[in-house]
């Protein structure tokens, strides 16, 4: 896998600032019960205001005599930046063969064709007797040639002998004795007029398909209907587009996996749903790994690990929570220097989610950093994660529809806020909750808002996209869409009322 050099905004947000300071105050990476009120710092302060005379540029000069300064700081990508880097740095996973158990969920890489006649034999529809022209019928014994006016005892499925015509229904035969007192088989009280006529009661061999017929096309998500189809097709594996195997590296000494946590200590909340929100976005979480916050911890986290590797699956992608900060215990871009990586993304100016990196090994293996808030961590994930897991699984950028807004969002300039919102009529309102450590905000939401930096206004459309758990974002009515109402008379009250109500409405207080 190559990855495409990164995309740098010149805003003045920098990823030095960006990672060492919270949102307010809290760092996106501090532990999850991090307080979201608070005053600004003056780093953060720093990070949001526009270049200066004395601000450095990209270029390492002052922005407004061009003199030689101190070293470049490097500028965080802007969201929209984040996700095209992210895209853009990874190639499609070859396909490659699955067994049929693990298929369903696939997109299928290759034609499924039967390798055989289907069904490849002629069998009994029925349990009863397979004959040989009409009766009575003297009894030989099973899978032997008949010859006319004998029959064989015969089960559904079972191999239709030489020389049988049709298959008598048990129901339908009934056992007694010729002239010489020899056992026969007879027609019974409740066989039809004309039962049983030649073929009837037997699945004639290729009546599904003959060998080479083609069963269902490449490029059809696999469902457990055309798994089972494979199987009688005669395959044990298919041939499905590659999907990013995943591993989760969780840390945090002060995490705890049960129980109410003592103060000082934050509950897990990435153990029990982050796999199965990889999974929604087109990975395959093979192993999840718990470390402390010691460097050599990290270091072990990073390489590849036995369990992976005992699948035949090694990990394309590793993703960590927390450690993306600047603290004395984050140690991830210590820990991927050292193993020869590269950083692509290194802060993103958005909030929350700052602090995301994304790095690439040495081996080809991208890794994740996210923060350690919750919901940062599912921000940085939307922004970075998902474009690289839709990049190496053969998918398609997210899609980023527009939504009305149904308030005011003041301007933040340098930093895209990303809020979860609620519909009511249709209008999009910030949700509550939704602090860098809070998940009730996201529990709850419909979508989340990507608001420029410099705000929105009540009613202006604004970028959105939708949760990987959750409904598409609806498209927007246009006007053609709106019933017309009746025509009224100028100047009546009816009309002057409704031209009053006309507009924008401001849901948000609905939600407090």
């Amino acid at each position: 896998m190559t990855a495409a050099p990164g995309h740098r905004s010149t805003d003045a947000y920098s990823t030095e600032d960006a990672t060492s300071t919270g949102d307010a105050p809290a760092d996106d990476d501090a532990p999850a019960a991090a307080s979201e009120a608070g005053p600004v710092s003056d780093t953060e302060a720093g990070a949001d205001a526009e270049p200066g005379a004395g601000d450095t540029d990209a270029q390492g000069e002052t922005g407004a005599q061009g003199e030689p300064d101190a070293p470049a700081k490097h500028l965080a990508h802007t969201w929209e930046e984040a996700r095209q880097a992210a895209f853009d740095c990874a190639a499609p996973i070859p396909g490659a063969p699955v067994p049929l158990r693990d298929a369903v969920g696939r997109t299928l890489a290759a034609d499924i064709t039967a390798q055989h006649d289907m069904p490849h034999y002629a069998s009994s529809a029925m349990d009863g007797w397979a004959v040989n022209g009409s009766g009575p019928w003297i009894l030989d014994e099973p899978g032997q040639r008949l010859a006319p006016h004998q029959a064989s005892v015969i089960v559904t499925g079972g191999l239709i002998p030489p020389g049988a015509k049709a298959v008598l229904r048990t129901e339908s035969g009934a056992m007694s004795t010729d002239d010489d007192g020899l056992p026969v088989l007879t027609l019974g009280g409740a066989a039809r007029p004309g039962e049983p006529r030649n073929g009837q009661h037997i699945r004639k061999a290729a009546e599904e398909a003959t060998a080479g017929d083609v069963l269902v096309r490449a490029g059809v998500v696999l469902n457990p209907a055309h798994v089972a189809l494979a199987a009688l097709a005669g395959y044990d594996e298919v041939e499905v587009l590659g999907k990013p195997v995943v591993k989760l590296v969780l840390t945090g000494s002060e995490v705890v996996e049960q129980g109410l946590p003592e103060p000082g200590r934050v509950r897990d909340t990435f153990g029990p749903q982050l796999a199965t929100v990889v999974e929604m976005l087109g990975g395959l979480c093979r192993e999840q790994v718990r470390i402390g916050d010691s460097y050599t911890e990290w270091l072990e986290g990073l390489e590849d690990s036995g369990l992976a590797e005992a699948l035949n699956l090694p990990a394309d992608v590793v993703i960590t929570t927390g450690g993306t900060g600047q603290s004395g215990t984050d140690h991830f871009r210590r820990a991927v220097a050292e193993l020869g990586g590269r950083l692509i993304i290194d802060g993103v100016a958005m909030r929350p989610g700052h602090p995301a990196v994304l790095a690439e090994l040495p081996d080809g293996r991208f890794v994740l950093g996210l923060p350690g808030n919750p919901l940062a961590a599912m921000m940085a994930l939307s922004t970075v994660g998902a474009p690289l897991l839709a990049a190496l699984g053969h998918g398609q950028l997210p899609p980023v529809r527009e939504v009305p807004s149904g308030t005011m969002l003041e301007p933040h300039p340098g930093r895209t806020r990303l809020m979860p919102f609620r519909l009511l009529y249709g209008m999009a309102s910030p949700a509550q909750h939704t602090g860098p450590g809070m998940m009730r905000g996201l529990a709850s939401a419909d979508g989340v808002l990507v608001v420029p930096p410099h705000g929105v206004q009540l009613g202006e459309m604004v970028p959105a996209f939708a949760l990987p758990w959750g409904p598409a974002i609806p498209e927007p009515k246009t006007a053609e869409s709106k019933p017309k109402s009746p025509a009224r008379k100028s100047g009546s009250r009816a009309s002057a009322k409704q031209g009053a109500q006309s507009g924008p409405v401001d849901w948000s207080a609905l939600f407090d």
